[in-house]
């Protein structure tokens, strides 16, 4: 009975979908290590070596080609030679026509794996869009995958394009050089497109960081979440938590119109606030505001406007003819294009109208204004000099002053010292 009580309580606490699943003792990490224990518990994926393919050769040849662009020429015919020997380790033939502008791979009778003409395809599209080989011939090994993103038509306007595709990449090149670290990635901004080179869970998170930032998504938010989720990882207590609460939560709220209108006025109130305690006038739009609020409320509505026709039957025009309407519009269209035509003309003529010149002064007027400045130095000269005499005078008035001062302060030391001494 106590054994039948364990396991319905365990099987209430994994819940019903979990109830019948039990521990697996040799799913550990170093399964692929004790092989000799279970030769069938393997995880780990081995190269696919030729005596892997028991079948044989191919039945039937498989090829692909590709078209590369003008500019790529001169270096695929540097490089072509490297390329051969890379795809003959395989058993993959390639071609390059410089005619048509386009590279090719087949497969041929010491092709063993079935997947390598798949893996040449992309090594040659990579190639086409700008990859240097050093770096394509790596989509060779079974571990690295490649996508190509085509960004050239999810923005219509080319400046924003422009300023998009170079926010992937950086201020030199360090969002990119950023992507690339924390995906282990290799990542090639080339044209209208965007390749991409790695593993299969990281090419999703560089798909998405690109297309995010096509859409206006900046790829710092996106990288910021990256370095979280590789700190998380490190944490073995969180293998089995969620990390939804460590994650920002990057959200961008539209604010409807009357949330900004709202916001608008709030400004506004606080700009005016901090100008009355200034003791300056409110803004314009707060006099208009005040001026609108003092209208006096009427419960009736307002009267009726006319409409289109009341207008046409008081003015007559509603019993012309058709002929006579048309003829009076073409003259109210004449009347007003000459009304345009005869405004443009004045601005235009505005350009030819010679400036105001100011006359130059005759030889008398220069006479006198020559007069006045020496007067006038004169004059100053003599306001300096009877400035000067004053002070002089001044100075004299207080050393005689002084002077007086000091005798009858000597006289009455010697008064005092006679008195003293009789």
């Amino acid at each position: 009975m106590s054994d039948a009580a364990e396991t319905s309580t365990q099987a209430k606490e994994k819940g019903k979908n979990k109830a019948h699943r039990k521990d697996k003792p040799w799913d550990t990490d170093d399964i692929d290590q004790n092989l000799h224990l279970n030769p069938y518990t393997q995880w780990k994926i081995d190269p696919f070596l030729p005596a892997d393919n028991k079948a044989g050769a191919f039945s039937e040849e498989s090829s692909f080609a590709t078209l590369f662009p003008k500019y790529r020429e001169k270096y695929l015919r540097e490089v072509w030679s490297a390329v051969t020997t890379a795809l003959e380790a395989h058993g993959v033939a390639c071609t390059l026509d410089l005619v048509h502008g386009s590279m090719s791979v087949r497969t041929t009778r010491k092709t063993y794996d079935p997947y390598i003409i798949l893996k040449a395809r992309d090594m040659i599209k990579l190639m086409a869009r700008g990859v240097a080989l050093n770096q394509a011939v790596k989509i060779l090994n079974d571990d690295v995958a490649c996508d190509i993103i085509k960004i050239g038509n999810l923005v219509r306007n080319k400046e924003r394009y422009v300023k998009r595709r170079q926010r992937i990449i950086g201020p030199d090149g360090s969002t990119l050089k950023a992507i690339e670290l924390l995906t282990n990635c290799y990542v090639l901004v080339q044209g209208s497109t965007v390749s991409v080179m790695g593993p299969f869970k990281s090419l999703k998170e560089v798909r998405r960081i690109v297309l995010d930032c096509m859409k206006n998504i900046h790829p710092i938010y996106r990288i910021k979440e990256l370095m979280i989720r590789r700190e998380l990882a490190k944490d073995p207590k969180l293998a089995t938590e969620s990390w939804d609460r460590f994650l920002p939560q990057f959200r961008k709220r539209h604010l409807k119109t009357a949330e900004k209108t709202a916001k608008k006025n709030e400004k506004l109130v606080q700009k005016d606030e901090a100008r009355r305690a200034a003791g300056l006038e409110p803004t314009t739009e707060e006099k208009d505001k005040t001026e609108k609020k003092k209208k006096v409320y009427t419960p009736f509505p307002p009267p009726q406007q006319p409409s289109k026709i009341d207008l046409q039957l008081e003015s007559g025009e509603y019993f012309l003819k058709a002929s006579e309407k048309a003829a009076k519009e073409a003259e109210k269209r004449k009347q007003k294009q000459a009304e345009v035509t005869k405004q443009r003309q004045a601005e235009r003529a505005e350009a030819f109208i010679a400036p105001a010149e100011t006359a130059a002064p005759t030889i008398e007027e220069k006479q006198k204004q020559k007069q006045k400045r020496k007067r006038g130095a004169a004059e100053m000269e003599e306001e300096m000099d009877a400035e000067e005499d004053e002070e002089e005078q001044s100075e004299r008035r207080k050393m005689k002053k002084d002077k007086k001062d000091k005798k009858d302060k000597d006289k009455k030391k010697k008064q005092r010292e006679e008195e003293d001494e009789s």
